[in-house]
């Protein structure tokens, strides 16, 4: 980002925070009264950072929340996360959001199918909905939503003739999966561009959506997320996994996990953690977004360009479900056998088209008998995983009992790897 809009902005963000959130009042207390620098911010714990956002006696969020929206950011129905934003700070995020989603290749006179998911707190269809209307491109919008059957979305875009597609990976292949049941006729398709969002989109899902629509462009819609917010945008000049800083509304940081320090160097992967410099009723400073990264563009180049390599410890998403460690502590604690030196770790995979998780236990000894219980409390902690396997959308979870010594660790501090994203390898 600019050096003017950072030594403008920050500081004051700063001293707003520390005044108006008790959460960040505690955190600051020992730091001068001045902040001029970001690396004078420690890197937020999300532990931390979810136990100050409660509704009753909250200690985050910096005044009332008495306009605006509020968003389910994951976690289970025992322990939910949710994002608050002023109608002001929603307005400012949505409207960045939108600049970047014009510079991605829509065009003017585009029909925008909206595939995204709506209802239960989640954002991303009443996201995108407001983001194209505030796009500038002029372009007519179908809102037809994830949850629609896929002989239905196919309807509407066949009939409405759909240029643009937008949705999740898993919904546009189970769109595929229909498309090619019902024997559609590829040369009469219209659709010329698909953004996606909410999970990666590999090879072998790429290969199927342009065949299924030939000439089809596939590019991300842009990076962004519920709890964190504006990341980043995709332009043309992007490839797979590759997005541009929004340098006037947010500071986006890669971090040597080890040290701590900021990574300026290009080539040098590290913890993505971000500063929203707009946003005030949820301040977000120094926020581990919970992914992997490294910069692409030399240091110092306007709307750096950053290359995504795959989730960090903070969480794994399998499709577009996320599921956090302490969830799954939680459940595993539920098991006497599980109790006490059981330590585990999540894997993500990725095979046959589809997401998929195995999670590794660390006790040889376990009755075996077990694994399905576990899996079925995960499902039932985490209800939407279970929603999507049956639709077939993601890999059902699978269970791995190791050896605690077989657990994967980093190298350099001996810490445990709670989560390892096998999709990148």
């Amino acid at each position: 980002m600019s050096m003017e809009i950072s030594r403008e902005i920050l500081p004051s963000l700063i001293a707003f925070a520390r005044k108006n959130s008790p959460f960040y009042g505690d955190l600051y207390r020992a730091l001068p009264e001045t902040i001029h620098a970001i690396e004078q911010l420690p890197v937020l714990s999300q532990q931390a950072f979810w136990e100050a956002n409660r509704l009753e006696d909250g200690q985050l969020l910096t005044g009332a929340m008495h306009d605006g929206i509020v968003l389910k950011s994951g976690g289970t129905t025992g322990n939910p996360k949710f994002s608050v934003f002023s109608r002001t700070d929603w307005n400012v995020f949505v409207t960045a959001f939108s600049r970047g989603l014009a510079l991605g290749g829509l065009q003017d006179g585009d029909r925008v199918a909206n595939l995204f998911y709506v209802g239960e707190l989640y954002g991303s269809f009443l996201f995108t909905h407001k983001a194209l209307e505030e796009c500038p491109k002029r372009v007519m919008q179908l809102p037809i939503a994830g949850a629609t059957t896929p002989d239905d979305v196919y309807r509407f875009i066949t009939e409405f003739k759909a240029t643009v597609l937008a949705g999740v990976p898993t919904t546009m292949m189970s769109l595929v999966d229909h498309i090619d049941k019902v024997g559609g006729d590829p040369a009469a398709s219209t659709v010329r561009l698909i953004l996606f969002a909410g999970e990666a989109m590999y090879p072998d899902q790429r290969a199927r959506l342009e065949a299924c629509f030939p000439g089809v462009e596939i590019r991300s819609i842009g990076y962004a997320s519920t709890d964190a917010g504006l990341l980043g945008f995709a332009d043309l000049s992007c490839g797979p996994n590759e997005f541009r800083c929004y340098d006037d509304d947010a500071l986006f940081e890669i971090i040597d996990e080890e040290t701590g320090s900021p990574i300026v160097a290009p080539g040098i992967e590290g913890l993505a953690v971000v500063t929203a410099l707009r946003r005030h009723l949820m301040p977000i400073l120094r926020y581990p977004v919970g992914d992997r990264a490294r910069w692409v563009d030399a240091h110092g180049t306007a709307h750096r360009k950053f290359l995504l390599r795959g989730r960090s410890d903070e969480s794994a998403r399998v499709g577009p479900v996320t599921l956090y460690p302490e969830d799954v502590r939680s459940v595993l604690a539920s098991f006497p056998a599980c109790q006490g030196a059981c330590d585990f770790q999540l894997l993500t995979i990725h095979r046959d088209g589809k997401d998929g998780l195995i999670l590794r236990i660390g006790n040889r000894n376990a009755d075996r008998a077990l694994s399905a219980q576990i899996i079925a409390a995960i499902y039932e902690h985490r209800p939407m995983y279970g929603q999507l396997l049956a639709q077939g959308k993601i890999l059902p979870i699978d269970i791995e009992w190791v050896d605690a010594t077989a657990l994967e660790i980093n190298p350099r501090s001996g810490k445990l790897k709670r989560v390892i994203d096998r999709r990148f390898a």
